[in-house]
């Protein structure tokens, strides 16, 4: 069983993180391991510009391909 992992997210509307900003989606990938991924999503979410908005969220997701 292969594992491929995907960071997603982008900027939402509220804090309640409901619904994404039409146009700042965002999907990187995919990373063969889950340490790729999360470096990608140390990038995304700990950058200067990014860091100072509250209502931008990344996750890491995992597919499993058989």
């Amino acid at each position: 069983m292969i594992k491929r992992y995907w960071v997603i997210g982008g900027e939402y509307e509220d804090a309640a993180f409901g619904h994404l900003i039409p146009g700042t989606e965002t999907m990187s990938g995919p990373f063969d391991d889950e340490h790729k991924a999360r470096t990608e999503w140390t990038r995304l979410s700990c950058c200067p510009e990014k860091s100072r908005c509250a209502t931008i969220r990344y996750s890491i997701a995992a597919e499993t391909l058989h």
